[in-house]
């Protein structure tokens, strides 16, 4: 008879972290379902109800893409890492995504989604959980020929195109699917002058998508240059201040992540009370999503910020434990790559919402609203905890 060693401080953490992300949705979104169904009502449609909020909030899709979650999570987590140690799994997951992610691009919307009608696919989003898979099968094969030109052609190959799709589509999750590149050929001993390849090759591919979609650069100048003291000194004469001012998609680049930290601090301590903050209303734009960190700092107050940053330390802890613990060197980068994707992710969008970095697009894994976010992260951590329970 099999035994199951399940990691309950993982798995708890896991579904407290989803249960709150669900619950501050639901107060995130419910200002705008609210305020959309009042001007539907003053048009003349149907009397408001007092259970249309409810019915009509997003937060539906929201629990059940975690419904769907959990149940590929529990699946996951009895199915043996070790089947995943294979040519097949390593391929056929890429190869369907990335047709997928160039359909995305070109006909997508804002968001780069393929729309079903009822529910929105996001392909960006499986492509971390696929490219880990590949990675860790990858790292393994060659661990010992890792510094093997004839080794990193293929892997770069794969890490180019992905990247280069999920950029141009989404910033945000190309630099996650980078940064947990570079982490697991970091610690398979990849040599230095291959990083610096590799470094000179992304610096260009993140020129060349600055200057193809320049509000990203005018962000970037909001954040470093706001007052344009050094544009004005490279060009004096304006125009390159001006180009930068024609090309941005709002008045304030900023406008989010000032909105944010406002939310941030009038929270407080304890916060104003779950449902009571007043800045996801009509002031913080993408409230339920992006910058949704906010939110749980104005309702929540330090201690739903801190308890929420916390359990994602918790998630890098038993990560970091089972790429120790993991008796085979394919579980050992396959948990690497999972916690160095999901805690790296959350990272990255609780340093935007502080404003500590440039606005981009990256939910928070397991509290934004995103039928697709949700799922993957889940997924992640479904083949995170099948380390824990094969382990042994």
């Amino acid at each position: 008879m099999v035994r199951y060693r399940t990691d309950w401080v993982l798995f708890m953490t896991t579904l407290v972290l989803v249960v709150l992300g669900i619950a501050v949705v639901y107060s995130a979104s419910s200002a705008t379902v609210v305020a959309k169904q009042t001007a539907q009502t003053a048009a003349g449609a149907n009397e408001f109800a007092w259970w249309k909020p409810i019915a009509a909030a997003i937060v539906w899709k929201q629990i059940a893409a975690a419904v769907l979650g959990f149940l590929a999570l529990m699946i996951l987590k009895r199915v043996d890492y070790r089947q995943l140690n294979d040519v097949r799994w390593a391929f056929l997951p890429l190869g369907l995504l990335l047709p997928a992610l160039i359909v995305a691009y070109l006909y997508g919307r804002k968001h780069r989604w393929i729309s079903f009608g009822i529910a929105d696919f996001q392909p960006s989003e499986f492509a971390k959980p696929a490219l880990i898979v590949f990675l860790a099968w990858f790292v393994v094969k060659r661990l010992r020929h890792i510094n093997n030109l004839q080794t990193l052609k293929p892997a770069a190959l794969a890490i180019a195109v992905v990247g280069v799709l999920v950029l141009a589509a989404d910033f945000g999750t190309a630099v996650v699917l980078l940064g947990t590149a570079a982490a697991m050929f970091f610690v398979a001993g990849l040599d230095k002058r291959y990083f610096l390849f590799a470094g000179a090759a992304v610096a260009l591919v993140l020129v060349a998508s600055l200057f193809h979609k320049p509000y990203r650069l005018k962000r970037l100048v909001a954040k470093l240059d706001p007052e344009y003291k050094v544009i004005l000194m490279v060009n004096p004469s304006g125009q390159l201040r001006d180009w930068l001012e024609s090309v941005s998609v709002v008045a304030d680049p900023n406008y989010q992540a000032h909105q944010s930290v406002i939310a941030v601090g009038s929270g407080g301590v304890f916060g104003l009370g779950l449902g009571e903050g007043k800045q996801k209303v009509l002031y913080l734009p993408e409230a339920h999503t992006d910058f949704i960190y906010a939110v749980v700092g104005e309702e929540m107050g330090l201690w739903g910020t801190t308890a929420i940053l916390v359990g994602f330390v918790v998630v890098m802890w038993r990560g970091m434990r089972l790429f120790w613990a993991a008796p085979d060197d394919f579980g050992k980068y396959l948990a690497l790559g999972l916690t160095t994707c999901l805690v790296l992710q959350a990272f990255v969008n609780m340093s935007v919402v502080l404003d500590m970095g440039p606005t981009k697009g990256i939910p928070l894994p397991l509290i934004s609203y995103g039928g697709s976010s949700m799922l993957s992260s889940l997924v992640a951590l479904g083949m995170l905890l099948s380390v824990s329970e094969n382990a042994g």
